[in-house]
């Protein structure tokens, strides 16, 4: 849905954000989530991108199939007639023609005759297999050469077949002397195989393309082969062309393709994240997260009628929180620094626990979880008053595991009970596991902790959006409608009410009405935010232009735009990704793709990036090694992708 076309910067950056950006609807999923999300619903869907084929589904990149094929080893057409022909059995003799003692007589010599050429031919097959080599083939003529091979690869197959793989070799290696062909290659492949010699495998089936480049059944093996060696780019180059050539029939291949796009993802942003330095994600991620907390009073230690030198700890602390307020990218790196030196420097005395608090919460936001968790435990052991310790270490509880259902929902349930212990009146408790609940689909239990939320404090916007997100969800549209309607009205001059109540409307396709609200929260965010403006509205018009009109080019230019005021925003990375992919402009869609993984704060963001890009990038070498492949999905008329297949 158009809601989940566009989530607050803060969750919409990962599915793993838990309490990120309040601002940000966590009923909405990133990028990513409303492709899969409507690829999931239209499962049937295909679009075609410089004539390549693919189906995108809620597991992401998925491509259709055909039969892999078996490691036996292929029989030429003569050899299937002749296996027919022995199956059915040798042919009777006409008994018309002949009677009485001749009829008898000729009947027993045809028997003899037949059993002794069965003999003789067992014999052929056996015992006397034609011995040849290099020097011994330059004198046969091309039908010996021909003759040779068929016996050899015959004998070959029903070694094979009683797992004789040395003298399978032995017999396939000596009809390619005789007559250099792909099925060949291929068998001689399938025994390599069997015994697990990978880089002949892929010598060998290598050879069998070079002679036939549409042989499925090599191409198969090779993909096979280069899987288990490790080269996992090569394997999703083969089983993506595999898939293509055999007619998109093929289950084992598809899921080979699925299965090595992530190992290829994974490989990559293990590499990425362990080569470069945590860093902080776009200004309105940290803008939404930030404000996803009420506003607290600064310490007394900390107020600006106290003197503190800049030198100390406690100034340090103070000269972050400050940095805070800017609301840009360099005031919140700024603010980083100075909680990190505040510590450094110490003597916080009753404000220690306060700045193991801001500099976890920082740590979190550049996706180093694992020092945050300590800062925020070592946070709560200094002050268990400290609820809002408690909360920030839940939502990081929910980042440990792939997905939201394999996260460590126990621990993060029980630090929410922790800070209900501490202060049960604390309304920031309830709206963040709302947001838990409201992630794992419990959407009966986050309305009721939205509304206790709002019952406690009753001025804090997003738990009113929120509950309206949640209704919509919960399929009360009526009941949303007037939520939303009641926000515009208590909340005139907060840009998120629009940014919301305009996603809603873009899922019912009322596009002008959504658009309408889009520029509202637009002219509100250059009103009371001209440094560091959210540019979500600029983001959900160009997905409601595109939907509604298909006009790329306004799209492609409010996206722009928006890269323009916050070159870091994720999602308006990732946007214009899918749009310029929709379009047909491949080459430009990758780049943007792989800016996209760069920006990922966590190792699970950048992986889902990276299948995207490695998608795509398969697409731009399959149309670049198997020309023909394009033009034949032309030819078969596969339609694209169009307009509101953007949701």
């Amino acid at each position: 849905m158009a809601s989940e076309a566009a989530r607050s910067s803060a969750e919409a950056a990962s599915q793993n954000a838990s309490n990120a950006a309040a601002s940000v609807s966590s009923s909405t999923s990133s990028v990513w989530d409303r492709f899969s999300n409507w690829a999931s619903e239209n499962k049937a869907a295909v679009y075609t991108i410089a004539g390549v084929t693919l189906v995108v589904t809620g597991a992401g990149i998925y491509y259709y199939r055909s039969s892999a094929g078996d490691d036996e080893p292929r029989k030429s057409k003569k050899e299937r007639r002749r296996a027919k022909k022995e199956a059915e059995g040798t042919p009777k003799s006409d008994e018309s023609s002949t009677s009485g003692t001749s009829g008898a007589l000729q009947r027993g010599v045809t028997k003899v005759f037949s059993h002794l050429a069965q003999r003789a031919a067992t014999v052929e097959s056996e015992e006397e297999l034609p011995q040849v080599d290099e020097s011994m083939v330059e004198t046969l003529s091309e039908q010996e050469r021909k003759t040779f091979a068929a016996q050899l690869k015959a004998a070959g197959n029903k070694a094979y077949s009683t797992k004789k793989y040395t003298e399978a070799i032995d017999l396939y290696s000596k009809a390619i002397l005789c007559k250099p062909d792909p099925i060949f290659y291929s068998n001689r492949a399938a025994c390599y195989n069997a015994m697990s010699q990978w880089e002949k495998v892929i010598e060998d089936t290598t050879a069998a393309l070079a002679l036939d480049s549409e042989y499925v059944k090599a191409l198969n093996r090779r993909a096979n082969a280069y899987e288990q060696a490790t080269k996992y780019s090569e394997a999703l180059l083969d089983y993506t062309a595999s898939c293509i050539m055999d007619g998109f029939r093929n289950d084992a291949s598809a899921q080979s393709v699925e299965r090595l796009l992530k190992k290829v993802a994974e490989a990559k942003a293990k590499g990425i994240v362990s080569s470069r330095e945590p860093k902080l994600p776009s200004s309105m991620f940290v803008t939404n997260y930030l404000q996803s907390f009420r506003t607290r009073p600064v310490p007394p230690e900390l107020e600006d009628s106290v003197e503190l030198s800049e030198e100390s700890g406690k100034g340090q602390l103070r000269k972050g929180l400050s940095a805070i307020s800017k609301k840009t990218a360099e005031g919140y790196d700024e603010a980083s620094k100075s909680f990190e030196q505040s510590l450094e420097l110490g003597e916080l005395g009753e404000v220690e626990a306060y700045a193991y608090n801001m500099r976890g919460t920082f740590r979190y936001l550049k996706g180093d979880n694992k020092r945050a968790l300590e800062d925020l435990t070592k946070s709560v052991e200094l002050q268990p008053s400290l609820t809002q310790s408690y909360i920030k270490r839940a939502s990081m509880h929910l980042e440990q595991g792939k997905s939201y259902q394999t996260c460590d929902r126990d621990q993060a349930a029980a630090d929410f009970d922790k800070a209900t212990d501490q202060n049960k009146d604390d309304p920031d408790i309830y709206y963040h596991r709302a947001q838990l609940q409201f992630i794992l689909g419990e959407f009966q239990a986050a309305a009721k902790d939205y509304q206790k939320s709002i019952d406690i404090d009753k001025d804090f916007i997003f738990s009113h959006i929120q509950l309206g997100v949640t209704q919509y969800k919960m399929g009360s549209v009526a009941s949303s409608m007037a939520t939303f309607r009641r926000c515009r009205k208590n909340f005139p001059q907060v840009s998120d009410v629009y940014i919301y109540y305009g996603e809603l409307l873009l899922d019912q396709q009322k596009y002008q009405e959504a658009i309408e609200q889009f520029e509202q929260a637009t002219e509100l965010e250059k009103q009371n935010k001209p440094m560091g403006m959210n540019v979500l509205p600029l983001i959900n018009r160009a997905l409601a232009v595109y939907q509604w009109k298909q006009d790329f080019e306004e799209a492609e230019a409010l996206c722009q735009k928006a890269l323009i005021i916050d070159p870091e925003c994720d999602i308006a990375v990732s946007t214009m990704a899918q749009l310029l992919l929709q379009h047909g402009k491949v080459t430009e869609a990758l780049k943007y793709f792989e800016q996209a993984a760069e920006l990922g704060r966590t190792e699970g963001e950048i992986v889902n990036a990276l299948s995207y890009a490695e998608a795509t990038r398969t697409q731009l070498e399959v149309q670049e090694k198997y020309p023909q492949l394009a033009s034949r999905l032309q030819q078969a008329g596969v339609g694209g992708l169009g307009g509101p297949g953007m949701r």
